[in-house]
């Protein structure tokens, strides 16, 4: 399997080979690669996307004995407490607001064993001049109107280190490991599909009008990079 750089740079100074872990948010699965690639001896990918399980499921198909993809809300995550030796959480905080979280902090410590490793990687508050931030404000400004959340929060590094020093984990490490950020016509185009499928949820009178400026925003940007994606690394002081 391939291993993102960014995860493998991510994982390359924790303890992974022969250790039970944990991929929070397993998306297409590049942490669990990243972890399996390193020699974990078990790796539990959970989500709660019917479409990311099956993708990281036929991604880790040939090492099917190692990992245990999950369908669950990471909120009630289902596994025992104090069981996970090496969480990671892979571009995932962005995608939480700060009530779930929080609630997301909770259970990945109490999963953890004493002693535990926690690699955080996500992304800053992009600059006030990249173009891209229009498009994620036209997204969450969708999100909102639909659902009554907003689809993406960038949490600075200083705020998750504080945050999950707040749940007992003691702070090791940072690490850049993009500067800047390339945000490809894929990227683009997924974040304005998932605004488009907010804003059908409308009436028309909302939904025309927002779905022209998503299509405007999304042109307008095309691609474009911007802004810094970090990694932070914790473990468990217990």
């Amino acid at each position: 399997m391939d291993v993102p750089e960014t995860v493998a740079t991510a994982l390359d100074d924790r303890p992974v080979e022969g250790a039970v872990c944990l991929e929070a948010g397993a998306g297409v699965g590049n942490a669990t690669a990243g972890l399996l690639a390193a020699d974990a001896d078990r790796v539990y990918a959970v989500t709660d996307d019917p479409d990311h399980a099956r993708e990281t499921r036929q991604r880790v198909g040939g090492d099917a004995d190692r990992a245990a993809v999950i369908r669950a809300d990471l909120r009630a995550t289902p596994l025992p407490d104090d069981s996970v030796e090496v969480v990671t959480a892979h571009a995932l905080c962005n995608v939480l607001d700060p009530a779930a979280l929080s609630a997301v902090a909770a259970e990945l410590t109490r999963v953890a064993a004493p002693g535990a490793h926690l690699v955080v990687d996500d992304y800053e508050p992009l600059p006030d001049a990249a173009a891209v931030r229009d498009l994620f404000a036209v997204e969450n400004a969708a999100s909102e109107l639909a659902e009554s959340r907003a689809a993406l929060t960038f949490y600075p590094a200083a705020m998750l280190r504080r945050l999950f020093a707040g749940f007992g984990w003691a702070f090791d490490r940072r690490r850049t490991l993009l500067n800047p950020v390339p945000w490809t016509e894929r990227h683009v185009e997924a974040h304005a599909d998932a605004a488009r499928e907010a804003a059908a949820e409308l009436d028309a009178p909302l939904r025309k009008p927002l779905t022209a400026e998503i299509d405007r925003v999304a042109d307008a940007v095309g691609s474009e990079s911007a802004g810094e994606m970090y990694s932070l690394a914790f473990w468990l002081d217990g």
